[in-house]
């Protein structure tokens, strides 16, 4: 990487724009970068770094950007850094502004500009600039990867701060892994230490859930085995734990299966005693049965006997009813004949009740004759019964038509009273529509105005407010400007005199035997001393914060006073010059006419509405007088034509009535006097008919009662039995026959027979026996139960501990491993002599690296007296690693770099700080570093160590190098020719170039 050109904009101290020419100032490979203290010298680097990476190193960087402007900048002009740079083989050039708070373009106050960059690359055989990106993100990836380096790396490689170098002279081993890792990036190792820790506390957790869940089981089946399995004394994760569970369910399983074989033999022996018991019982039982069913039957024998005479006396009633079962026809038809010749006699004084007296003597054939006479008179009735409907008809409509004749008489006397009033109405009616239009027509023409004139009373309003507010507002802007101006040019006082005494100030902070911030000497003979008049940093920063706040107050007041004043222009402009009272007289007469006029027009629509409801009464009215009229002479010949039918209906009508009121009345009277004819001819018919049944009926009785062998009928009808009487009684006879056979059989049997000779069966002996000999069963089945249940159990629990055994081994193994893992890379194993953490290995052989590369520098510059040497011996009871000692060639012996003196210390630290340089560079894939810069320290050298240290700076120009050296020694400005100086100033910084090619 090699710097061309640097320009800077209102950057850090410098105000105005300020060009460094890399290119003319590396012609003499080495260029000294000088000036006053607070002059810029650290804001060049600045600038560097932060057009390479977007910020600037360590805590300079704050406010995203925001205090990178300069103070002495003027408002309109934008802070940017321009750089132009080769890396690997492309030159680019990189320009970035950072965010700002410009000033607006109309009216006062500011606005906040986003920060912006620009890539371009040049195009040597086109011979122009080529843009790449203007994305932020983009232009630092493409840095980074070029550079190959993040920017801490950069500021440690190609910004050399010494003092930081000194400090990792003399730092402990944690101090310098810090610094490595951050410049090495060995994070990644820190991480897999991190991750192989974390795998291994994960790991342990697992192996210790699996014993965990493997003694639940254990547990398990020691409840299951009972007194048969003891428990080893293990905890979780501890070795063996596995191999004495199994072992303990082992045994346990063992004992289970013997007490399983003990229980079978008992059951089978309790099963067998069980048998015969039983078997015993069952012979007892069958003994006492039989002795019972004998007893039994012997006492219904004896029962039977007592009641034989019921039963004999049964069989006879039995005989008579079936011999009067061949009566039993007779005897019905005989009864359904008397009960059909009685209903019919019934029926016969009934119908011959309603008759006329002039019938009482007349038989059946006289009354069907007197039926028949009747039914042929009324069927003449017939036509004179529709003619008397018809009769009826005509009545009701003559009626409905005088009732329209006084309907319709109605109408025309009201419409034509209505009609009479009409253009009145009309006249009236289209009057009050006028004059709503009329007034409509004025308030639209008066709402036009209302506007405008209401605007240029509010305008008139806020002018004559504004005109006082103005007058106010100017008196503050005014004392704001006299307090802003008052507060900048005291701060001015305050920091001018800060500046005289600066270096009392830096004097504050030297200690002894530390070198100085400024010439890097160890030795301060004459400190400068504060005198009563000291002003320091937090003086000036009160000072500028006091004339910040009275400027912006003042800006604020000009805004205010601003917007006031273009309010009074636009409200004077809208009002004009009239009196506000003026304009207020005139509004309220306009509003009070509007109102009127709109009150007025309101009754437009009413009045429309109400005339059109008038114009369509007005047509129906008409409509209904018209069709009046007409029904009205079309009634008077349909009125003559119904009076001529109804003349002629009364004649005929009146000869067919005769002596009833009407011919419906007459035939009624034949309809009722037909039916009563007919019923009573039908009537007497029947009952003839069944008296001479009844007679035959009598007479077959008779006979069959005397074959039945019956005296009488009446006896043979006392001798049937009904159905429910026939089957109680043959019940009762099968009974009797069915348990004498039973009786008889029972008595006949003879193992019943043997058996009631033998003693009294002992059933309660027997069963007490029997009970238990079930009981032992039921025992000893439970017994063998329960031992298969725990050998049952003792398999499950086992074959699953034995799953548990089998997954966790492989886990047991991997934490085994991982555990030996984490712990070598954490230094706290046995293997690990030298308790070296993963990170610190690296970083150990990092540093012997750099180590090496310093060692040839560092030989030059102290003329092969010293070399540095990486150590990793322990130091103290802490880890081993990143020791840094320091070879004396004159005394032979190694010793810790602290004991260096002030000089040493600078070029050792140099030397290290360029070996540091290139293994970095190394690191980040051998990307050339072409321009560095070394910051202070040259101040505690003598000539002859200056000599050789520049001898071995200015040996870089042999790879085409540039070397940089920022110091306030004034000799270097004798030796070094290229010089570039930065001036300061009350109106900002300057840069100026001497002797450059």
């Amino acid at each position: 990487m090699r710097l061309h050109r640097l320009d800077i904009t209102a950057f850090g101290p410098f105000g105005d724009s300020q060009s460094v020419d890399f290119d003319a100032l590396s012609t003499a490979g080495l260029f000294l970068l000088h000036g006053p203290t607070g002059a810029g010298k650290t804001s060049v680097l600045d600038a560097v770094c932060y057009a390479l990476y977007g910020s600037v190193p360590g805590a300079r960087q704050s406010g995203q950007g925001m205090t990178l402007r300069s103070d002495h900048a003027a408002a309109a002009t934008r802070t940017e850094v321009r750089l132009e740079l080769t890396v690997a083989g492309r030159r680019l050039e990189i320009t970035r502004q950072p965010p700002w708070a410009r000033p607006k373009k109309r009216g006062s106050g500011s606005t906040l500009d986003k920060a912006q960059s620009w890539l371009r690359e040049y195009d040597a055989q086109a011979g122009t600039w080529k843009d790449l990106s203007r994305s932020h993100q983009e232009i630092g990836e493409e840095i980074t990867q070029l550079l190959g380096m993040s920017r801490e790396q950069f500021c440690q490689v190609v910004l050399l701060p010494q003092g930081d170098f000194a400090r990792f002279l003399r730092a402990d081993a944690e101090a310098r892994g810090r610094l490595l890792g951050r410049l090495f990036d060995t994070h990644r190792f820190a991480e897999v230490e991190k991750r192989l820790a974390e795998r291994r506390r994960a790991t342990e957790t697992q192996v210790r859930d699996g014993d965990t869940e493997l003694l639940a089981d254990a547990h398990r089946m020691q409840q299951a085995a009972g007194d048969a399995m003891r428990l080893p004394d293990a905890a979780p994760g501890e070795p063996g734990l596995a191999d004495a569970v199994m072992g303990a369910a082992a045994i346990a399983r063992s004992t289970a299966r013997e007490q399983l074989t003990i229980a079978h033999s008992r059951l089978t022996a309790a099963e067998s005693a069980q048998a015969a018991a039983e078997h015993a019982l069952a012979d007892v039982r069958e003994l006492a049965r039989l002795q019972q069913r004998f007893t039994q039957a012997r006492d219904r024998a004896a029962l039977m006997e007592e009641r034989s005479d019921g039963y004999r006396q049964a069989q006879a009633r039995m005989e008579r009813a079936r011999k009067a079962e061949a009566v039993a026809p007779a005897l019905e038809l005989r009864e359904a004949a008397d009960a059909e010749h009685g209903r019919a006699a019934v029926a016969q004084s009934r119908a011959r009740a309603l008759l006329p007296e002039t019938f009482a003597g007349a038989g059946a054939a006289g009354l069907a004759a007197a039926a028949r006479r009747a039914a042929e008179e009324l069927g003449g009735l017939e036509s004179a019964r529709r003619g008397e409907q018809r009769l009826a008809e005509l009545v009701a409509e003559r009626s409905g038509l005088d009732r329209q004749e006084r309907a319709d008489e109605d109408v025309l006397q009201e419409a034509e009273a209505w009609l009479t009033g009409w253009e009145t109405i009309r006249a009236e009616l289209q009057s009050r529509i006028d004059s709503a239009q009329e007034a409509a027509t004025r308030a639209e023409q008066l709402g036009v105005q209302r506007e405008p004139a209401q605007k240029r009373l509010n305008a008139a309003r806020m002018r004559d407010e504004l005109a006082g507010d103005t007058d106010t507002i100017a008196d503050r802007v005014r004392l704001a400007q006299e307090d802003a101006l008052a507060a900048k040019a005291h701060w001015l006082d305050v920091k001018e005199q800060r500046l005289n005494g600066i270096a009392a100030e830096l004097a504050a902070q030297l200690a002894d035997g530390e070198p100085c911030a400024v010439c890097g000497s160890t030795d301060h003979p004459a400190p400068a001393r504060k005198d009563a008049g000291h002003v320091d940093r937090e003086a000036e920063e009160r000072a500028l914060a006091a004339y910040q706040q009275a400027d912006e107050r003042h800006v604020e007041q000009e805004r205010r006073l601003g917007t006031v004043r273009e309010a009074l222009a636009a409200a004077t402009a809208e009002a004009g010059d009239t009196p506000t009272g003026q304009l207020a007289s005139t509004y309220e007469e306009l509003e009070r006419l509007y109102a009127q006029a709109h009150r007025d027009a309101s009754d437009l629509h009413p009045a429309r509405e109400e005339l059109r409801r008038a114009e369509v009464e007005h047509e129906q009215r008409t409509t209904a007088r018209q069709q009046a009229e007409v029904r009205a002479a079309s009634r008077v010949g349909h009125r003559e034509r119904l009076d001529q039918e109804r003349a002629l209906l009364e004649e005929e009508l009146t000869q067919a009535r005769g002596p009833a009121d009407s011919v419906a009345a007459r035939a009624a009277q034949l309809e009722r006097q037909t039916a009563l004819l007919t019923d009573a001819a039908d009537t007497a018919r029947a009952a003839e008919d069944t008296a001479q049944r009844l007679k035959d009926a009598d007479a077959r009785l008779a006979d069959a009662a005397f074959r039945a062998g019956f005296d009488t009928p009446q006896a043979a009808a006392d001798a049937l039995l009904d159905d429910a009487a026939h089957r109680d009684l043959q019940r009762r006879l099968d009974a009797w026959q069915s348990e004498e056979a039973a009786v008889r059989a029972v008595l006949a049997e003879p193992e019943t027979v043997d058996a009631a000779r033998q003693p009294s069966a002992d059933l309660a002996s027997a069963e007490r026996g029997a009970s238990l000999a079930a009981q032992r069963v039921r025992d000893a089945a439970s017994a063998r139960d329960a031992a298969a249940r725990r050998c049952t159990d003792l398999d499950r629990l086992s074959a699953r501990a034995t799953g548990s055994v089998r997954r966790l081994a492989p886990l047991r193994e991997e934490y085994d491993r991982v555990a030996r893992l984490a712990s070598l890379a954490a230094g706290t194993s046995a293997d690990n002599e030298r308790k070296m953490r993963l990170e610190s290995y690296v970083l150990a052989a990092r540093l012997e690296q750099v180590a090496a590369a310093a060692t040839v520098r560092l030989l030059r510059m102290s003329s092969g007296r010293y070399t540095l040497v990486h150590s990793d011996d322990r130091a103290g009871r802490g880890r081993s690693g990143l020791g840094l000692h320091v070879v004396d060639a004159w005394t032979g012996r190694e010793r810790d770099t602290a004991t260096l003196s002030g000089g040493e210390t600078f070029f050792a630290s140099l030397a290290l700080a360029l070996g540091l340089a290139d293994v970095v560079t190394d690191e980040a894939g051998g990307v050339r570093l072409d321009t560095l810069f070394i910051d202070e320290g040259f101040g505690s050298l003598d000539d002859q160590t200056l000599d050789e240290v520049l001898d071995v700076l200015d040996s870089l120009r042999e790879r085409d190098r540039s070397v940089g050296i920022v110091s306030h020694v004034a000799d270097l400005r004798r030796r070094i020719h290229a010089q570039l100086e930065v001036v300061k100033g009350r109106a900002g910084s300057a840069l100026r170039q001497r002797g450059a090619g």
